[in-house]
C-alpha cells in the first residue's frame, strides 16, 4: 500500500499529518456559517473542531447556534470507535430535503463528553459552508465530513486509494 507524501505546511497553515491519532478536541472561535437552500441555519464563534490524522477538521455546532426547527431525527446510527454511537439528522428548509444531512454524539466517550448534542454537517450537501468567511471544500470521497480551507493541507483521507491509510 501506497502512503501519501505529506505537503509541507507554509506559515499559517496546518497540516492534517501533524494531527494526533487518537484525534484531539479543540474548541475555536472561528466564524462558522452553513447555508441551504438560502437559508442560514448556523451562525456561531462557538464551535468545537476534531483534528484526527489525515482528516480536515470536522466542526461540530453548539445547538443554540443552529436553526434546530429545521432538523429532524432520523433512525440512522454509526459508530466511531473514538467518540461513540451517532445519531443522524434529515435537514429540510422549505421543499428541499437530504436525509443524514448531520449527525451528532448523544452520550460520547468520557474524553469527547463536551460534544454532547453538537452537530456536525456534510459540507457537500450544503449550498456552502464557511470558516471566517473563506468558503470550505469538503473533504474527499463524500463519507468523511471534513471541511478544508486554505489553511490547512494534506493529502486527505478520502481521495482514490485512502482507504487503508
Amino acid at each position: 500500500m501506497a502512503y501519501p507524501q505529506r505537503i509541507e505546511p507554509l506559515p499559517g497553515q496546518e497540516s492534517v499529518w501533524d494531527y494526533p491519532r487518537p484525534p484531539r478536541l479543540e474548541d475555536t472561535s472561528k466564524h462558522i456559517q452553513i447555508i441551504f437552500n438560502g437559508v442560514t441555519i448556523v451562525d456561531t464563534h462557538s464551535a468545537k473542531r476534531v483534528l484526527e490524522t489525515s482528516h480536515p477538521p470536522v466542526y461540530y455546532i453548539p445547538p443554540a447556534d443552529i436553526k434546530m426547527e429545521y432538523l429532524l431525527l432520523t433512525p440512522q446510527s454509526s459508530f466511531c470507535e473514538w467518540k461513540g454511537s451517532a445519531g443522524y439528522y434529515t435537514l429540510r428548509v422549505g421543499d428541499k430535503e437530504v436525509k443524514n444531512a448531520a449527525w451528532f454524539y448523544p452520550n460520547p466517550t468520557p474524553a469527547f463528553a463536551s460534544i454532547k448534542d453538537y452537530v456536525a454537517f456534510y459540507a457537500h450537501i450544503m449550498d456552502a459552508c464557511y470558516v471566517d468567511g473563506e468558503k470550505v471544500q469538503p473533504q474527499p470521497g463524500n463519507f468523511y465530513g471534513g471541511w478544508i480551507t486554505s489553511d490547512i493541507v494534506g493529502p486527505f483521507k478520502g481521495i482514490p486509494g485512502s482507504w487503508g491509510w
